[in-house]
Parts: structure tokens; C-alpha cells; sequence
């Protein structure tokens, strides 16, 4: 078995030591991955290396819309031996021991090493650079130690977590997407509905954009990253030119302005509206009808102002904006080459 889409990255595909076990639906893997034997691919995972390694040990499990990815030109993934990752969960550009369990909806940030014999519980975001010990289970935002943990009960977890791991529902079938020539729609993504995408932008693997009464707008040079899932059950949602929609994002009946980044795993509630020039850091949500003010820092659950939005960081937005409308046209390439 192998997964449902496999793509190369600069001309290297991804190399498995043996065929996985299991490949979901609209699983994905890119560029310079290297798997183990017994790997299991969910449904909608995704295992991207584009501008980094990711190495992965023997006997993994990635839930049903998860992704792993890189930090391109800054740090690799490497995840040890018998990890079991749960559903709708990031593994991001950086260091996973073995016997490790990642609960669903777990988020892990660049430059992160997780030890051997650890517990990360539902919903734990662990930050960037940290650093958990062996041995623990954590949890929170950012991910705390809560208790000692024995390899016997992370084992347990890990069987428990693979059991509650149903199938997803059948997807209904997507739309035939209407773009120009610049624009890159991943062939595992789902399009439904009245959805607009603006000159350069890329929709990415596994994303699920469901236009159910108001319309998706995308503005131009938009990157909608792997995973992400926009729904509209009212008004509709609208995303400026430039801006950034991280991994497994979620938003619903918003808007987004212009120049700004969603990061990794933030939920936007309804009747948000984000101004233009805002960065909302990894793992934050908003509160229904929240105003983001723009040339801010936001984050937390719900999200607060953290700081001003220096130059640093709005040269660091620029370049995500850059570099995936490169990675969009060099997609577009390889998955048109498939067909």
C-alpha cells in the first residue's frame, strides 16, 4: 500500500523502507522523507519536506488530518521509533524521541525536542525551542509537566488513541476548481461552492474549503496551507492579498486582511475580523465578533495583543508569502506531470 498522492521535491521523492501498513484517503507525502517499516497513514495526513528532511522511525501512526513539515532552510524533522500522533495534530520542524503519544488536536513548534517516553495530552501546544524532559506527560499552552509516566502506561495510551481512530466519513465529492494558470489547487484538496482564488494563490494538501451558504474569497498570493478546513455557514469568509493560513487551521464566516499570517492550528471563530498586518500566533483562537487591530502580535485562547508587529516579523511573513508562491508554482509542475 502506498499513499494517495506522492510528490517529488526538487527532483527527490520520498523513500519508505517498506510499504506502510495502512494509507488513508488523500494521504500525502513529499519530498525528502524518509518512513520506517509498519508506518500508518491516516486519512488526509500529510508528510511534507520541502527544504528539509523528514526522518521518521519504525512502527509510526499519524491520525486522520494531521501534517508533519519543516521549517524550511531552518530545522529538519526527526521523530524516533513507536510514535503514535492522534488526530488533527502538527508535528512541525522538530525533534520527536521515541515511545512518544501526541494526542489529538497536539501542536508542536519549530525547534521543539520531545524525549523519549512521553505523553503530549489533547490539545497541548508545546513552543518553539521547548524542551520536554523523558518521562512525563504534559499538557496546556504552552505544555507543562503535569506527572511522571511509565512506558507501560504511554504504551496503553498509544493503543487507546489508535483505537478511537475511526475511519472519517466519506467526503462528499469537490467541485472542479475554477483558477487561472498561476494558481495551485493540490489534487487531495476539497473544493465545494462558491470559492474565489486570486492570482498566485495555493490551496495545499488535504485542505477542506466548503463554501455551504456565503461564498470563500481568496485574495491573491494567498497560501491556504495542508489541512486547513474553511467553512461558511453564513456570510461567508474573505482573505486579503499576502497573507499566510498556516496548518490546520480552521475558519468560519471571518475576515482576514491583507500582509497577515494565521498560524499553525488557530481557530478562527465566526464574526471575527482580522485587519490587515496582523501575525496570530500558533494554537490561538478567537472569541465570536473578536476585532484583531492590525500591526499587532496576537495569540492566546482567546487571543490578546503580545506585542508590536516589528519589522523582523513582517519580513518573516513576507518571505512565507514568497516562498510558497514559489512552492505553488513548483507543485503545480510536478502534480501536472502525474497526470
Amino acid at each position: 500500500m502506498t499513499p494517495d498522492l506522492i510528490l517529488p521535491h526538487d527532483g527527490v521523492l520520498p523513500v519508505f523502507s517498506a510499504r506502510p501498513v495502512w494509507c488513508g484517503r488523500g494521504s500525502t507525502v513529499i519530498g525528502t522523507a524518509t518512513l520506517g517499516a509498519q508506518a500508518w497513514l491516516g486519512d488526509d495526513s500529510v508528510i511534507r519536506a520541502d527544504g528539509q528532511a523528514v526522518t521518521i522511525g519504525e512502527r509510526f501512526w499519524l491520525g486522520h488530518r494531521s501534517t508533519v513539515h519543516i521549517a524550511t532552510n531552518s530545522y529538519a524533522t526527526l521523530v524516533g521509533d513507536r510514535v503514535t500522533v492522534g488526530r488533527n495534530a502538527v508535528v512541525h520542524a522538530c525533534t520527536v524521541g521515541s515511545d512518544v503519544v501526541i494526542e489529538d488536536d497536539v501542536i508542536i513548534l519549530d525547534g521543539a525536542t520531545v524525549e523519549d517516553g512521553v505523553l503530549i495530552e489533547a490539545g497541548a501546544t508545546v513552543f518553539p525551542r521547548a524542551h520536554l524532559g523523558a518521562g512525563f506527560a504534559y499538557a496546556g499552552s504552552p505544555a507543562k509537566p503535569l506527572r511522571p509516566i511509565t512506558l507501560p502506561e504511554i504504551t496503553e495510551r498509544a493503543e487507546r488513541l489508535r483505537e478511537a481512530s475511526g475511519d472519517l466519513p466519506q467526503p462528499p465529492e469537490a467541485d472542479a476548481a475554477e483558477a487561472e494558470a498561476s494558481v495551485f489547487v493540490a489534487r487531495t484538496a476539497r473544493l465545494r461552492g462558491r470559492i474565489g482564488l486570486g492570482a498566485g494563490s495555493t490551496v495545499l494538501f488535504s485542505c477542506d474549503l466548503h463554501a455551504e451558504v456565503g461564498p470563500i474569497v481568496v485574495g491573491a498570493d494567498t497560501n491556504i496551507q495542508d489541512n486547513t478546513v474553511i467553512r461558511t455557514r453564513a456570510e461567508g469568509v474573505v482573505i486579503g492579498r499576502d497573507t499566510t493560513i498556516g496548518h490546520n487551521v480552521r475558519l468560519a464566516d471571518c475576515r482576514i486582511g491583507a500582509r497577515s499570517l494565521i498560524g499553525i492550528g488557530c481557530v478562527v471563530a465566526p464574526g471575527t475580523v482580522v485587519a490587515d498586518d496582523v501575525l496570530l500566533a500558533a494554537g490561538a483562537t478567537t472569541d465570536p465578533g473578536q476585532l484583531l487591530e492590525g500591526g499587532h502580535l496576537w495569540g492566546g485562547r482567546p487571543a490578546r495583543v503580545l506585542g508590536a508587529l516589528d519589522e523582523g516579523k513582517r519580513t518573516m511573513m513576507a518571505r512565507v508569502v514568497e516562498g510558497y508562491r514559489e512552492l505553488g508554482r513548483a507543485y503545480r509542475l510536478a502534480q501536472d506531470a502525474m497526470l
